[in-house]
C-alpha cells in the first residue's frame, strides 16, 4: 500500500466541475493499493501518515504531525501509485488491487483516520477527478507499507 503525502495549505477535489471535498491546512494524501494490501496494511499507513512528523514546530523544523497540529486530510484513490513503471514506454498496472478490493480498503484507511480523530474529506472512488492543491513548503513524501 502507497500513500503520496503532500503538506497542504489548501486542497481541493471535483468530479464533474463540482467539488465533492476540500480542506485548508493539512495533508492530500493520494493512496494506491496494491494486490495483497489487506485492512491491516490500510490501517498502519494510515497510523504512520497520520504520525509522521512533517509540519514545523516553533523552532521552523519538521517535528510535528497531523494529529499533534489538529489538522485534516483529503484522501484521494490513485491506482496509477501501484504501476510497474521499470521498463518500456507504457506503465503496467498489473500488480494494482481489483477495483472492488481497492475501494473497501480506500474505506479501511479513510475509516481508521477518522476513528483517530482526524478530520477525513475524500474524492470518489474510480472517478475521474481534478485534484487542486496548494503544496506548503513544497513536501511531499511517498511512504510504503509491506
Amino acid at each position: 500500500m502507497i500513500g503520496l503525502i503532500q503538506r497542504v495549505s489548501r486542497a481541493q477535489v471535483d468530479v464533474d466541475n463540482n467539488k465533492v471535498g476540500g480542506i485548508d491546512a493539512g495533508l492530500l494524501i493520494l493512496l494506491g493499493v496494491e494486490q495483497g494490501d489487506n485492512e491491516q496494511k490500510a490501517k498502519r499507513l494510515a497510523e504512520r501518515i497520520i504520525h509522521y512528523r512533517v509540519f514545523t514546530d516553533a523552532d521552523g523544523k519538521m517535528n510535528q504531525s497531523l494529529v499533534d497540529k489538529g489538522y485534516a486530510t483529503l484522501v484521494v484513490s490513485q491506482f496509477t501509485l501501484a504501476a510497474d513503471t521499470r521498463k518500456g514506454r507504457r506503465p503496467s498496472f498489473s500488480s494494482a488491487a481489483h477495483p472492488s478490493d481497492a475501494q473497501k480498503l480506500y474505506h479501511v484507511f479513510c475509516e481508521h483516520i477518522q476513528a483517530q480523530g482526524v478530520h477525513v474529506e475524500t474524492g470518489e472512488f474510480g472517478a475521474d477527478m481534478q485534484v487542486s492543491l496548494v503544496n506548503d513548503g513544497p513536501v511531499t513524501f511517498e511512504l510504503r507499507v509491506d
